[in-house]
């Protein structure tokens, strides 16, 4: 009997542990263009496997989901210069290593298109087609002066707190931080 009720109470316990929904769970914290290609790759793969992917945009991956053709107004001026500063969108990201003044980024997306590798844009279409879910870091929003009237146009598109994003991660069977 003592055996029995051991083993209910570890199946208990196991039923409890993080990580068992086919579900991937990503921090994408970078801006840069080749992390960002990356990120959506391994998004869209999964996505097209038949897991459940959550994307959680932070800090500088931000302002890849602006969108270059809106403005938003009211803001300070912390957050006009954030909004210089940063690149307004997917397609106006730099390569993190060997960029050379943009002729590095220009190289890559030749090649890509060259070898039919998708676009950023094309990516973001699948992604969406695919039911990738993309949730923006609140607090790095309001730290950056972002507005969610800014962001582009996405069908599974959240603005949420990091608590959110524990809970996906806790019962993802992947998690990945880019």
């Amino acid at each position: 009997m003592d055996a029995e009720k051991e083993l209910l109470e570890l199946k208990a316990r196991l039923d409890e542990m993080p990580g068992k929904e086919n579900k991937l769970s990503m921090v994408v914290f970078s801006g840069e263009l080749d992390k960002q290609i990356a990120a959506m790759i391994i998004a869209t793969g999964a996505a097209a496997m038949g897991m459940k992917v959550v994307m959680f945009y932070t800090f500088w991956g931000t302002a890849a989901l602006r969108d270059p053709g809106k403005k938003a107004g009211g803001k300070d001026f912390m957050s006009k210069m954030f909004g210089i500063m940063l690149p307004k969108g997917r397609n106006k990201t730099k390569l993190s290593k060997m960029n050379m003044a943009g002729m590095g980024t220009a190289m890559l997306k030749g090649l890509m298109k060259k070898k039919n590798v998708a676009s950023m844009d094309e990516l973001f279409e699948a992604a969406g087609a695919l039911g990738v879910e993309i949730n923006i870091c609140e607090m790095s929003m309001d730290l950056m002066g972002f507005k969610r009237e800014e962001m582009i146009e996405y069908p599974n598109l959240n603005v949420v707190g990091v608590a959110t994003f524990l809970a996906h991660a806790k019962e993802s069977a992947i998690q990945l931080f880019i």
